[in-house]
């Protein structure tokens, strides 16, 4: 059966994408779906989990991934992605449609590279002059994040948002966007969990732009998931297979991370690589039983993985009940605890 886009669009009126995270943190609400739905904050979520339960988020952290250059006298913009296995970087280009193989690009802060080849979709790979932590500091200075389209920023990022938009997770660089459920957590929330009795422990997925790309054919089949380096050590793999409770990813990076290194009986094995794994309505997942994630755009990819976890009428009735009840969607909106269907 086709599976269709339009079959998981709704009205979402503009003043519901919050562009602003609540303050503090963990003062964000929180819709916990279940059987039934129950108001909440986020800080309630040692009460909604269970001693023994294991938490699992994603501690990758954001770089400043947005890029503007010059070649000659046109303005190009690049959107890192990712590291090739050769040291080239894969990027989204803007502007880039007279780039040629060869051609050189000058940025800010003695940054520059030399297009290594132009890919399908926008996509060019590029060999820059530095590496290590000279290519980190440059990047540092030359950069900016690169914020979700949603979020209305008319002067680009604020220095504000340089704290808002990691996690209290973040650790290993390397994602263009944050992993926005792990965006709720607070050093207080997390000792709370601690004494709950609640384990924790971390996987990394670096979340590249395709993040961002809209859904350009209603068949759903002919959309794309960009690939994304991620990682599961092999004591994060122990912890999670050990734990007496439930597995609670935290987020659909982390979600997405857990099903593409998990064996047909759900043992979540060690895992050093790419995923391109796009779940949709229909998909057996083998690992977490509740996901922590925020409010997702209509007719977006991960609006399509929410309702394969919890079930489309589940979904679809939840996401009612937000848009009555004033729920705020999107990176910096409220989240919603879903146990699997």
């Amino acid at each position: 059966m086709t599976l269709l886009a339009s079959n998981y669009d709704f009205t979402l009126p503009e003043d519901r994408i919050a562009h602003h995270p609540a303050r503090p943190r963990d003062s964000a609400r929180l819709l916990h779906v279940g059987e039934t739905l129950q108001d909440g904050l986020i800080r309630d979520l040692p009460a909604l989990l269970r001693r023994g339960d294991i938490l699992v988020a994603n501690d990758t952290r954001v770089i400043p991934a947005q890029l503007e250059g010059r070649r000659g006298g046109a303005r190009i913009g690049v959107t890192l992605d990712r590291p090739r296995a050769d040291g080239a970087w894969l990027a989204l280009g803007r502007n880039t449609r007279r780039l040629r193989v060869g051609d050189g690009i000058a940025f800010d802060a003695g940054l520059a590279a030399e297009v290594a080849a132009i890919l399908e979709g926008g996509e060019i790979a590029l060999r820059f002059n530095l590496e290590g932590e000279d290519f980190a500091r440059a990047l540092r200075e030359a950069g900016a994040l690169a914020l979700p389209p949603y979020i209305a920023r008319p002067d680009g990022p604020t220095a504000r948002d340089s704290d808002d938009y990691q996690t209290v997770f973040a650790d290993r660089e390397g994602a263009v966007a944050a992993p926005t459920a792990g965006l709720h957590f607070t050093p207080d929330l997390l000792r709370a969990l601690d004494a709950a009795g609640v384990a924790r422990t971390t996987v990394t997925l670096h979340v590249g732009p395709g993040t961002f790309l809209p859904m350009r054919h209603d068949d759903v089949a002919h959309h794309r998931i960009h690939a994304e380096r991620g990682e599961i050590g092999q004591h994060a793999a122990a912890a999670i297979n050990a734990a007496p409770g439930r597995i609670v990813a935290v987020g659909t990076t982390t979600l997405r991370l857990l099903e593409s290194a998990a064996t047909p009986d759900g043992e979540v094995k060690a895992f050093v690589g790419e995923t391109d794994l796009f779940i949709l309505p229909g998909h057996k997942f083998r690992t977490a039983d509740m996901l922590l994630t925020n409010f997702h755009l209509p007719r977006s990819t991960l609006f399509m993985l929410v309702c394969a976890f919890a079930g489309d009428a589940r979904m679809r009735g939840a996401y009612a009940h937000a848009m009555a009840n004033n729920y705020r969607f999107y990176s910096y909106g409220d989240a919603s605890l879903l146990e699997r269907a």
